[in-house]
């Protein structure tokens, strides 16, 4: 009797609190997440695994996990998550010069992450075929927000766009991110290629 209690004591509750522990961690905590796609390049590849903070307030310039569907509607799969940088928090305007410049709430952001190809060339196109700039309310117009002209981002709603402009689906098309649609940030570990532009 003694023996099983001491196998109980000394290996099955040591066990099973490490893995309520682990449990809660990825739970709450941490959690790992692979990237799909190359929305976020150069910055993050395609299959690259990523670590994702999951009780961080979101802020601009962070680079964000989101369930996707119900936010873009070509997202048919519950369980896909997107993986975009924040552009626009709650109360911010957001505007694109056709010079390539970034304007949030009428200050240049430098988007020192990104080359300045991709914020001319990549940003302005296919959105903006013209290369006229843009900003919410030209982009409220569009056919997949339905949502009138907006001037501002929405309480509660994120403004999201890939790094990899060309390429990226994100708000541009289908509008604002809701914050509980969001799961977490992303950070990147201090050996990992291009920490210094993930983590803001």
């Amino acid at each position: 009797m003694k023996s099983i209690w001491s196998i109980f004591k000394n290996y099955i509750i040591p066990i099973a609190v490490g893995l309520a522990i682990a449990l809660l961690i990825k739970t709450y905590a941490f959690s790992l997440v692979k990237v799909d796609g190359s929305s976020m390049y150069p910055n993050l590849q395609n299959t690259e695994r990523v670590s994702m903070i999951k009780f961080l307030e979101p802020k601009r310039d962070n680079v964000v996990v989101f369930k996707a569907y119900g936010v873009d509607p070509r997202a048919i799969d519950p369980k896909i998550l997107y993986v975009k940088r924040v552009i626009g928090v709650p109360g911010d305007t957001v505007q694109y010069t056709k010079s390539g410049e970034l304007l949030v709430n009428n200050k240049v952001v430098k988007q020192d992450f990104i080359s300045k190809d991709a914020q001319k060339q990549g940003t302005l196109q296919p959105i903006n075929k013209e290369k006229t700039g843009f900003d919410l309310k030209s982009l409220s117009k569009g056919s997949e927000w339905n949502s009138g002209s907006v001037t501002t981002v929405p309480k509660g709603k994120y403004f999201v766009m890939g790094d990899n402009r060309e390429v990226s689906n994100d708000s541009r098309y289908w509008g604002f991110v809701p914050k509980d649609k969001i799961q977490g940030v992303v950070k990147l570990l201090p050996w990992q290629n291009h920490h210094e532009e993930i983590n803001r």
